[in-house]
């Protein structure tokens, strides 16, 4: 009895501890998200009411590569992934400096142009608070960690305004296939937290909920089975371009700096050859994807290009508005190709891509409800499955550690990060519809 009552009351004051350090966390991450949100749109307001503010890309590319490299390097690329690193390889240590200096580099980059996400910044400026508040309470790793986490948490739900999806990402993006349960209350509480905070601050949030959707039917079904196998194709892609133009950037045996310019001035042509369209934060062709608007057939295609060159050649920035722009475009091309309701796979394909690109169909799928509503969720929830599969063992975050393998028939280690898995072979297996499929072809051939 002494020992159930023991424990009773330790789970009692772990949940008391950690509840409160989580609202702490979420007010901070609350309030510092807010701060940057509101000092991001008035640099976006400033520089694009100059037609031709774009120009400038260039010299954002070397500020931010100067302000990144000597003052706080951590700060380099997407932040969600420098602080999946960081959880992962120093136990959520992170350098204090990389808060103010990923503010002010995203700033730069996105107000003059540069294709990136918000959501990254949130997500490191939000861990790095955290990290610095677990030194002030002289955490140890454990507890750091599980700190940090919160501040991921709470970062993503407050700059999409989803605190519910946000709780589930910052404890899904760590581990492909894997959900760290031990952080899910304070994530929970710290996600939710961060969300009233920063909506009391003035911040206002997307909701598009879908008004009308088709009723089940096996026909629609199959469709959106089929979406979600083009969302995974969608997110297979957008991960090979960023490698191919990372790789591009590391055979530029040129110092950092005129990789910037190089950067900054391709964008700049091409922004003259197509649109500024693919520039900045790209919310108004997000928009009018999801109204079902007409949109340029490779629209998707062309933010992959302008993302990719953007965080490989020294823009800062995040990458999950990026691929919600690239999903919303690509479902309503989907849509559109086959005559169905574009808005609808507009919809679907903004969190498919984020459950294929990030490897999150969980909090992806929450997302969809958060955002359009009850009556989607049950076909985006497939589709971002199915999208989740078809990525395969890669990501946009190199630094995830594989908890599972996608298939048993992919000869993988778990356990590693995504970055060092290079091949997968396949394995067939005898009683498995491939290797059965197999064995077919080789009777067949014999013949």
């Amino acid at each position: 009895m002494k020992r159930k009552v023991l424990e009773g009351s330790v789970l009692f004051i772990s949940i008391i501890k950690w509840v409160f350090l989580a609202a702490c966390v979420g007010a901070i991450v609350g309030l510092s998200t807010a701060i940057f949100l509101k000092l991001l749109g008035l640099g976006i307001t400033a520089a694009t009411g100059y037609k031709y503010y774009f120009l400038l890309l260039p010299l954002a590319f070397l500020l931010s590569i100067v302000i990144v490299k000597y003052l706080a390097p951590e700060a380099e690329g997407h932040g969600t992934e420098k602080v999946i690193e960081a959880v992962h390889k120093r136990s959520g240590k992170i350098n204090p400096m990389v808060v103010p200096v990923k503010l002010i580099a995203t700033i730069i980059t996105i107000a003059l142009g540069g294709s990136a996400g918000k959501e990254g910044p949130c997500a490191q400026i939000g861990a790095g608070l955290s990290s610095v508040l677990a030194d002030l309470l002289r955490f140890d790793d454990r507890d750091r960690k599980k700190l940090v986490i919160c501040g991921i948490s709470a970062g993503f739900a407050t700059v999409f305004g989803t605190p519910i999806a946000g709780a589930i990402f910052g404890v899904e993006v760590l581990f492909v296939g894997g959900l760290l349960y031990d952080v899910l209350l304070p994530s929970f509480v710290a996600g939710i937290v961060g969300f009233h905070i920063s909506s009391s601050l003035g911040i206002s949030y997307f909701h598009e909920p879908l008004k009308f959707v088709p009723i089940f039917s096996s026909f629609f079904f199959i469709k959106v089975c089929i979406s979600g196998i083009f969302f995974g194709l969608c997110s297979f892609l957008f991960i090979e371009v960023l490698r191919y133009f990372k790789e591009i950037s590391k055979k530029l045996k040129i110092h950092a700096l005129y990789k910037g310019m190089i950067g900054g001035s391709v964008l700049v042509l091409l922004t003259f050859i197509f649109s500024t369209r693919y520039l900045g934060l790209g919310l108004e062709t997000i928009q009018s994807a999801l109204e079902g608007e007409q949109l340029p057939g490779l629209s998707f295609i062309l933010k992959m290009i302008f993302t990719s060159i953007t965080l490989n050649f020294g823009g800062s920035g995040g990458i999950v508005t990026p691929i919600f722009f690239v999903g919303a475009t690509s479902g309503n091309l989907f849509g559109h190709f086959l005559g169905l309701d574009p808005k609808i796979f507009a919809a679907i394909g903004m969190v498919s891509l984020l459950a294929g690109a990030a490897n999150t169909p969980i909090s992806a799928s929450i997302m969809a409800i958060e955002l359009f509503g009850p009556e989607v969720a049950p076909y985006a929830a497939v589709a971002c499955v199915i999208s989740f599969l078809m990525t395969g063992h890669r990501s946009v975050y190199p630094s995830q550690i594989l908890a599972i393998k996608k298939s048993s028939s992919f000869g993988v280690g778990k356990g590693k990060a995504m970055e060092d898995i290079v091949n997968v072979d396949v394995q067939l297996r005898d009683k498995s519809v491939i290797g059965v499929i197999a064995k077919g072809l080789k009777k067949f051939k014999k013949k």
